[in-house]
């Protein structure tokens, strides 16, 4: 009984890691669903958060230029929480991501004001992948290893020559690149919190 206890946890622990990936794609899927009116409505815009539309600061994340590149970014997701998803609990993964969108919607608005509009979980996704590869500091793996270099190595393409060949034919539209540098910058930061809030304190 003891076994099928500890097998029965494990399963619920298992679907539970997966619970926010769920519901970034479900919240994706719903704004896609919507149409390109919802698009308009949800997506970053900097006129009209100007105006103060700022649940435009959370939608536009999960907001996509079409199916192909909520697909796309559906199937990055999967990969990086496949990979990292286990290294922090939900509710510090919460925190993480408030982190996260609030580096990447703060550098959109004051280093990137030339940016009118923007969706996608792109940034995000490297944002993700930052704060994972942070909760393995400073005992890397290969594995982690690799990821840190593929991650650095991709972004500064990106910042000195654009984005990656066939990025902008894959999601079918502009691919902002700066939302990597700062999602993944967020996300590193977002890391060091959480690994500093779930820190036991030392004996008084």
């Amino acid at each position: 009984m003891g076994l099928h206890k500890l097998n029965e946890s494990t399963h619920k622990g298992r679907l539970a890691m997966w619970l926010l990936p769920a519901v970034f794609v479900g919240l994706s899927v719903f704004i896609i669903l919507l149409g390109e009116a919802g698009k308009e409505a949800l997506r970053y815009d900097r006129v009209w958060i100007g105006q103060g539309e700022f649940w435009r600061l959370l939608s536009g994340h999960f907001a996509h230029l079409s199916a192909s590149h909520l697909a796309l970014n559906s199937a990055g997701l999967l990969l990086v929480w496949f990979l990292v998803g286990r290294t922090y609990s939900n509710q510090s993964w919460v925190l993480i991501l408030a982190v996260i969108l609030a580096v990447m919607d703060a550098a959109f608005w004051f280093i990137t004001p030339e940016l009118y509009w923007y969706v996608g979980m792109s940034g995000m996704l490297h944002g993700l992948l930052g704060a994972g590869i942070v909760a393995r500091f400073p005992k890397f793996d290969t594995e982690t290893t690799i990821l840190l270099l593929l991650m650095a190595a991709k972004i500064g393409w990106e910042q000195w020559q654009g984005p990656v060949p066939g990025s902008e034919m894959t999601s079918g539209g502009p691919v902002v690149v700066d939302a990597h540098l700062y999602g993944a910058l967020g996300g590193a930061l977002g890391g060091v919190i959480a690994r500093i809030r779930v820190r036991p304190q030392a004996p008084i």
